[in-house]
């Protein structure tokens, strides 16, 4: 039985167009330069709702060398945005998050929504 290491992304990476929700956060920040860094994706959508955090990740110089790499900015609580990032796309990887706990517990139903 061929045994598959979850610490890694998925060998099928090369070629795909992957959407991350929430790419921006600390989870999708490392997922997309770890992708970046062992796959070629033909694209790689940021998908999130801050600005500046996507201009800052922009600046990253691993993340600014490749031409694929994509920002939209969106919230996944957005039907319509949602699905416009999603054309074409093989994969999503579902990081968009309100993971604050205190935040959570006061705002409990807008964490369900995301």
């Amino acid at each position: 039985m061929m045994q598959t290491r979850f610490s890694e992304p998925a060998p099928d990476l090369d070629g795909r167009s992957i959407l991350v929700t929430g790419g921006t956060g600390s989870f999708g920040r490392s997922f997309v330069r770890r992708v970046l860094e062992d796959y070629r994706p033909k694209r790689l959508i940021v998908f999130s709702r801050d600005e500046l955090k996507q201009y800052e990740m922009a600046q990253d110089p691993l993340i600014a060398g490749h031409k694929g790499v994509r920002f939209f900015i969106g919230d996944v609580r957005d039907p319509e945005r949602l699905e416009m990032a999603m054309r074409e796309v093989d994969y999503v990887i579902h990081a968009a998050a309100l993971k604050q706990v205190p935040t959570a517990e006061y705002n409990p139903f807008e964490c369900i929504h995301t």
